[in-house]
């Protein structure tokens, strides 16, 4: 089953996963503006596990992270934007700055981000290999970003 879910919904299918020893991947981000540097993430991500879920930056965080600017695109568009992807199983949205919260809760096998970040740096790193899970960092693809695109525009 695919979908957009709460956290308690998205908590209780994360143990229920977890029953029939399937892996569950966690990344997350803003997808504003969804480019192919985004499919290479989140297809690498979702060859990691079973399940991808998606943790997807609120309008109102997308905002204190961009700029009052952005997004672009609701979150409910955003959402339904992730979830016709075929690698992408859930999307959960958080007004967090950070998906820590999230990811406490869904204790993920794999947690991945994109770009050239240091694993000592990703939020919830720690928690997720003291959990027993990985880290998984994948190489952006090169000349992608949805910055780029949004600057372009202009």
């Amino acid at each position: 089953m695919k979908g957009k879910l709460a956290i308690t919904s998205l908590e209780k299918s994360c143990r229920e996963i977890r029953l029939k020893d399937k892996k569950i991947v966690f990344t997350n981000g803003c997808f504003d503006i969804l480019h192919p540097g985004h499919i290479h993430i989140l297809s690498k991500a979702k060859s990691l596990g079973d399940i991808l879920v998606v943790g997807l930056n609120s309008d109102l965080s997308v905002k204190k992270l961009k700029g009052d600017k952005r997004p672009l695109v609701s979150e409910d568009d955003r959402s339904r934007v992730l979830l016709s992807l075929r690698f992408v199983d859930y999307v959960i949205i958080f007004n967090e700055l950070t998906p820590l919260k999230v990811i406490k809760k869904i204790k993920p096998d794999y947690l991945v981000k994109g770009g050239d970040y240091n694993e000592n740096d990703i939020v919830g790193s720690d928690f997720v290999k003291a959990s027993g899970g990985q880290v998984e960092i994948i190489k952006f693809l090169d000349g992608y970003s949805s910055s780029n695109y949004i600057d372009n525009l202009n």
